[in-house]
């Protein structure tokens, strides 16, 4: 894709302008980047990112794509799976009231794409129909190309797309923007909640309003964790009133509600294979395990265990799901990694000797003098890889086997990165392997 030598895209301008010249223009952007040309404007950075995603990944820009839609049974299934579910009176309540005024949509949708749930005007949603952005539906960018909801879930920021901004052309008489909203127990990607319409109702404050309401979403769904850790928390503490030694009970996600004989402490990593009985847990050791209503009592053995972590698994191979699984003799545990943790993970696996936080912070930001931000998020990550990680240097422990997952596809390689070390990586070749 050129780059141009005119100025960026301006939000503001283009929802100043009248719906068709504003059209004619992000057409005209989306023109000459396809043609690799200079365009009259460069496109904005997160539309620019997506459209290499686009053409690196083959979707057409000029045909309509679509994958199979869910039944009625499977997207039931996907509601009732899904935390949102949770919180939909709030996104109601922040957005519905003004959408019929504004011939709006709300559109929420899983961290897969699919459309769970639609309201809003109802000359709107015939239109809709016709374009497919309907319930069911699978509205990955892969699919479909730069959206609202697919591109929001890959960037795992907010987004809003205007009229030719939309990769695939049949998409271009629409306007969308789509905010995720995270899990607060674990950070995990939950969804999108996603406001569309024609494009002559665009308006810059549109973004900031959804944003608002997704924010709004995450904090019901905390105060909902809140409350179900202080009835935990009810339950458990007379029974660890009464306990010697070491206990805690967590909840289902490993978020403490009571302890004794420990500091407080933060969310414990709990292993997949989890369950009553002798457990050995991350940061703990060997624990006995007993149910509690809404979550476990741990009580810690006496001697802590000599078990080691002894294999980890770095996977980055899907965009947003990236993880690290550790494996040791009495079980394994994984970790969700937020983008510049699996950045991290991904310099040191693709390094066994190691590196200094100097020369972290020059293949993340170019700048060696970042050291201390590189310092305080390894710091965050070896909370949670107590004996993986060592440092002086930073690097896995010598005896534990790193296997690094990559995309099959290198340009796929950790998309939002901007971090010089894997761009290097996105250029060059490889595919899935194991670090010895």
């Amino acid at each position: 894709m050129a780059d141009a030598t005119g100025s960026t895209v301006d939000v503001a301008r283009i929802s100043a302008m009248d719906a068709r010249a504003a059209a004619r223009l992000l057409k005209g952007v989306r023109a000459a980047a396809l043609a690799g040309d200079r365009p009259p404007a460069a496109p904005r950075p997160e539309i620019a990112e997506s459209w290499r995603r686009m053409l690196a990944g083959g979707v057409h820009p000029d045909r309509d794509a679509r994958s199979r839609m869910l039944s009625a049974a499977e997207t039931e299934e996907r509601r009732h799976g899904s935390p949102l579910r949770e919180v939909l009176p709030v996104l109601r309540e922040g957005l519905l009231p003004a959408l019929d005024e504004a011939l709006h949509i709300l559109v929420v949708a899983d961290a897969d794409g699919r459309l769970l749930w639609r309201e809003g005007h109802s000359s709107i949603l015939r239109k809709a129909d016709r374009l497919g952005f309907s319930v069911g539906a699978d509205w990955d960018e892969a699919v479909v190309g730069t959206n609202g909801v697919g591109t929001a879930l890959v960037a795992r920021r907010p987004v809003q797309v205007f009229s030719a901004e939309h990769f695939v052309s049949s998409h271009h008489d629409w306007t969308c923007a789509g905010a995720p909203v995270r899990d607060p127990r674990d950070g995990r990607l939950l969804g999108v909640v996603d406001v569309s319409g024609p494009l002559a109702t665009m308006h810059p404050a549109t973004l900031a309003w959804v944003t608002s309401v997704a924010r709004l979403a995450e904090r019901e769904l905390r105060i909902r964790h809140l409350e179900s850790l202080e009835r935990l928390r009810t339950v458990a503490a007379p029974l660890l009133a009464r306990l010697p030694g070491r206990a805690l009970a967590v909840d289902p996600d490993g978020w403490p509600a009571a302890v004794t004989g420990l500091a407080p402490t933060e969310r414990i990593p709990l292993p997949k294979t989890f369950g009553p009985g002798r457990v050995w847990v991350p940061r703990l050791g060997d624990c006995v395990v007993e149910p509690l209503p809404g979550g476990w009592l741990l009580q810690v053995a006496p001697e802590r265990s000599s078990t080691a972590a002894t294999r980890i698994v770095v996977d980055l191979s899907r965009a947003g799901g990236w993880s690290a699984t550790v494996y040791g003799s009495s079980g394994s545990w994984s970790q969700e990694l937020s983008p510049r943790h699996a950045e991290l993970l991904f310099l040191l696996a693709d390094s066994p000797q190691g590196r200094s936080a100097a020369e972290l912070a020059v293949e993340l930001f170019g700048d060696p003098t970042r050291t201390v931000t590189v310092r305080a998020e390894l710091s965050r990550v070896r909370r949670h890889l107590a004996g993986v990680l060592t440092h002086r240097p930073y690097r896995f422990a010598q005896d534990v086997e790193v296997e690094l997952i990559r995309p099959e596809d290198p340009a796929a390689l950790l998309p939002h990165s901007t971090a010089p070390a894997v761009i290097r990586a996105r250029l060059g070749s490889g595919g899935p392997g194991v670090v010895p």
